[in-house]
């Protein structure tokens, strides 16, 4: 989610007008396309592209692509890695070369801005997405249009360290006043009580958003009674001596091993972590609850999703699809690889009796998706520039929040 990106998008928007047709000759497709662009019937071959590095993940995908082909004759289908530096650069050159995939596996805040250029197949009606989450959903949804779906998500939530509440005579804070004391009881000499990623890019965005939300102020309005009341919070935090300020230099994983060393009594992360920790630190004593709140519960929602190229074969990727996002297919996927089902029947049963992981399951309720928005790269880069002058001092809340506004404003043309 880098702030060039916008300048590839607009380079390759020159070219969306042949979106229909840019998977017909180059893609690897094989499938037969009407004149609308879409496959005539789920035959021929399919190409995925996805950026996944860990091992694992890699593995999971071509073991459910092995059972897909060896069950059928129709749809032949193969994977292709890219690396996540390349993969919007691939995609944005691919788009202009009509040299794409037919389907493609993508985080979930850049869904958008590739539906915007013309690059995704219409999927409204196509593909059923009734039972899934609705913030996994709006995250592949433009114009009331559907251009995607959802593969797995993730969520944010509180952890806390048991033994360091219990020594403080703290409960688990449910609000933000209680959190504050609670950050402020537990921080000792050696012991920040609160943290979060605060880095000034795209994964700080994901975690200061669900401030704002928790107010009930949407991602664009940052110069509102409920952005500047975020902002006001993350500064009490500072200003408390409980947040570290080296959290703007914290990635979500730099947080999660301040915790597990016990530098930490508090900290907000996500559903990806939990593996680490019960590996790492099994004699640790931690536990989860949702995001202490203000107004409302709010949470960030993580994740990718599916896309099918448009004019690529769009019958035979719709045909996998239908096989990877099924019952056993997902939850195998899912529980391999440390995500939530985006389907809200499969998740509500995919981690039957696990605490720890059903209250990340319970919080998809609540999860908020980035955007969808083509230009939520320069909107996310004005708020988490906002929240980094803010925790450093250089701008007071209400002046901070005025600047992301003016940007934000110019953005979506208010």
């Amino acid at each position: 989610m880098k702030k060039g990106f916008l300048k590839i998008l607009a380079a390759a928007m020159c070219f969306s007008m042949l979106a229909v047709g840019c998977g017909s000759s180059g893609s690897a497709s094989g499938g037969t396309n009407t004149a609308d662009g879409s496959g005539a019937d789920a035959s021929g071959d399919v190409t995925i592209w996805y950026y996944w590095e860990t091992e694992g993940h890699q593995q999971a995908l071509n073991h459910i692509i092995e059972e897909f082909n060896s069950q059928q004759d129709d749809v032949t289908v193969e994977a292709k890695y890219v690396p996540f530096a390349d993969f919007k650069k691939q995609l944005s050159v691919g788009a202009s070369a009509g040299e794409l995939p037919d389907l493609v596996i993508l985080d979930n805040p850049d869904h958008a801005a590739y539906a915007a250029m013309g690059i995704f197949a219409d999927l409204t009606g196509r593909f059923d997405v009734s039972k899934y989450y609705d913030g996994p959903v709006n995250s592949c949804t433009l114009d009331g249009k559907l251009y995607g779906v959802p593969f797995g998500s993730n969520d944010l939530v509180l952890f806390y360290n048991e033994d360091m509440l219990a020594e403080a005579g703290c409960e688990v804070p449910t609000t933000w006043d209680e959190l504050l004391d609670v950050a402020k009881a537990t921080t000792t000499d050696k012991v920040y009580g609160f943290a979060h990623c605060a880095l000034q890019n795209e994964e700080g965005t994901f975690n200061f958003l669900p401030w704002v939300w928790s107010t009930g102020a949407t991602s664009y309005e940052i110069d509102s009674e409920g952005g500047i009341k975020a902002l006001e919070f993350e500064k009490s935090l500072i200003e408390s001596g409980a947040f570290p300020k080296e959290a703007i230099n914290w990635t979500q994983g730099d947080t999660m091993n301040q915790f597990i060393s016990g530098n930490l009594a508090m900290m907000i992360n996500g559903t990806w972590q939990i593996p680490t920790m019960r590996e790492e630190v099994p004699d640790l004593k931690w536990n989860v609850a949702p995001i202490p709140q203000d107004k409302q519960q709010a949470s960030g929602l993580g994740g990718e999703n599916y896309a099918v190229i448009a004019g690529g074969n769009e019958e035979g990727a719709i045909k996998f699809l239908e096989y990877a996002t099924s019952g056993e297919t997902c939850l195998y996927m899912m529980n391999t690889m440390g995500y939530i089902s985006a389907n809200s029947e499969i998740a509500e049963t995919q981690f039957e009796g696990d605490a720890v992981y059903q209250v990340f399951v319970d919080e998809m309720k609540y999860a908020n998706a980035r955007g969808p928005l083509p230009e939520w790269p320069d909107i996310s880069d004005a708020i988490s520039l906002a929240f980094n002058k803010v925790l450093i001092g250089d701008a007071e809340p209400a002046d901070a929040a005025k600047e992301a506004q003016a940007t934000i404003d110019s953005i979506i043309g208010n």
